[in-house]
C-alpha cells in the first residue's frame, strides 16, 4: 500500500470520529523508526478508543496490520505502530502535558486530507 494513501486514509478515520487538532509530522530523515507521526487528541477516554479502532479498522481495510497498539485500554495515550506511520492518539491532558510537538520540533508538519 501507498504509505500516502496510507496517511490520509488514517488521517480521515480520526477526523471522521472527530479527533482534536490532527497533525502530521515528516520524521523522514530524523528518525530510524517511522516516516510520520500522527498525532491527534479525544476529549474522553471513550473517544479516545472511538478513534484508535477506526484508524486502526482502516487501516486493515487498507491491507495494513497494526504492529503494535498500546494503551487502548487506559485511553490516555494510544501508540498505533503501523510501520511506516505511528500514530498518536492522545486523551487532551496528556497531549499537553507530553507535547510531542515539541519534542520534535525538527520534523516538519505536512498537510494531509482535510484538516
Amino acid at each position: 500500500m501507498d504509505k500516502q494513501a496510507l496517511l490520509k486514509a488514517v488521517v480521515k478515520a480520526a477526523e471522521d470520529k472527530l479527533a482534536q487538532d490532527i497533525v502530521v509530522l515528516n520524521l523522514q530523515g530524523i528518525a530510524l523508526f517511522a516516516d510520520y507521526f500522527v498525532i491527534c487528541h479525544g476529549n474522553s477516554e471513550l473517544q479516545v478508543q472511538a478513534i484508535s479502532k477506526a484508524i486502526k479498522e482502516e487501516a486493515e481495510k487498507q491491507g495494513v496490520e497494526a504492529k503494535m497498539t498500546e494503551g487502548y485500554e487506559q485511553a490516555r495515550w494510544v501508540l498505533i505502530d503501523l510501520g511506516e506511520i505511528v500514530v498518536h492518539v492522545f486523551h487532551k491532558e496528556e497531549r499537553e502535558y507530553y507535547n510531542l510537538e515539541k519534542l520534535w520540533v525538527d520534523a516538519t508538519r505536512v498537510e494531509v486530507g482535510g484538516h
